[in-house]
């Protein structure tokens, strides 16, 4: 690579970490220049019943942009964006612009873009402090406001939530495909993948879910006559709902509608996520209730099995109480955060040389 192309290429090295849904990494860099590249972004609709709508890969993709605007402020550049208007929603290609700027601050979420994971096992139960709150509610910005659900009864109602939705989750046949496809086995790293070592099961259930997860047909007669869903349901989905600070709501102030509109939360989604790992936050994303709810609430069908669609509404009624009603519909991210150790096992990315185009 020539050297006057470094800084940019350094920019690249640290905005690749940015967090997308099962480490799909949906997007390419063309460099034109020291100071230009195209993003050539894409979603998952065509294979992922997590991002029928495309909006997950857009969330994902608005933390990309918000991780290199991080990352160029250490070399004193401001970073403007541009949507090309003729590309689809489904591949959209982003002009970027690294111009310097005298104005522009070291951004000090530049420490933390590598260390930022997901944490699936159990956090501490202790309570966020009201400063802690506090930093993590302005790291949102003004277009956006934190709603936290705390103490014993609003926790429990959050993981049962989960732990609910996991049943849909898990007996899908739509969501085996993707299940199957991004678990890395027998991984404690991955860089295009999920390690399993990451999932936040005992090794006795992870054994046992590599080999029922082989093909469908075990997982159907798991799930129908031996209740295959439940133990990885407890361990992955209600035992964490319980053991961890809070669970949260990023809420939108306007309803999102456009790709715009997705992409700008997902870049309030990152500031959130690295000031809490600044904050030395354990951190989980709890989407799916989420998508399945706006599945429901645009009548966008999801899957083939028999009576999916109105076990996501009962759902998403659940999520719209537990939200108080309008709230659902501007929600653009849900989790849980806490106190405890780091993840041992994560996701990496890929080498740029994978991602350059």
């Amino acid at each position: 690579m020539e050297p006057i192309l470094s800084p940019l290429v350094n920019i690249l090295e640290l905005a690749r970490w940015a967090p997308s849904g099962d480490n799909t990494q949906p997007w390419r860099f063309e460099i034109i220049n020291e100071h230009h590249l195209i993003i050539h972004a894409f979603d998952t609709r065509d294979h992922c019943v997590y991002d029928l709508d495309g909006h997950s890969s857009q969330i994902a993709l608005g933390t990309l942009l918000e991780t290199l605007a991080i990352a160029a402020s250490a070399h004193g550049l401001r970073v403007e964006f541009k949507r090309n208007q003729k590309t689809p929603e489904i591949s959209p290609d982003y002009h970027v612009a690294l111009v310097p700027d005298n104005q522009v601050l070291f951004d000090p979420l530049l420490s933390v873009v590598r260390k930022r994971s997901v944490q699936r096992r159990l956090m501490q139960r202790t309570p966020l402090t009201e400063e802690q709150k506090q930093v993590l509610e302005d790291a949102v910005g003004k277009f956006y406001t934190l709603r936290w659900f705390e103490g014993n009864a609003q926790q429990w109602r959050f993981a049962r939530l989960m732990f609910e939705n996991a049943k849909l989750r898990l007996t899908l046949p739509e969501a085996y495909t993707v299940h199957r496809d991004v678990i890395d086995w027998k991984a404690k790293f991955s860089e295009d993948k999920v390690p399993d070592q990451a999932l936040g099961l005992d090794s006795v259930t992870l054994k046992l879910m590599r080999w029922v997860m082989a093909n469908w047909q075990r997982v159907d007669f798991f799930n129908t006559y031996l209740a295959g869903h439940l133990v990885p349901r407890v361990e992955m989905d209600l035992l964490p709902g319980l053991f961890c600070a809070a669970h949260f709501a990023i809420l939108a102030h306007k309803v999102p509608e456009t790709i715009d509109d997705y992409v700008a939360a997902g870049r309030a989604v990152q500031r959130f996520w690295l000031t809490a790992t600044s904050l030395e936050l354990q951190f989980q994303p709890e989407m799916t209730p989420l998508i399945f709810s706006r599945y429901v609430h645009k009548n966008k069908p999801f899957s083939q099995m028999p009576h999916a669609m109105d076990r996501a509404a009962i759902l998403a009624d659940k999520l719209s109480r537990l939200l108080q009603n309008d709230s659902a519909e501007r929600a653009v991210f849900l989790g849980r955060i806490g106190n405890g150790p780091a993840a041992t096992s994560r996701s990496l990315r890929l080498p740029i040389e994978r991602l350059l185009t």
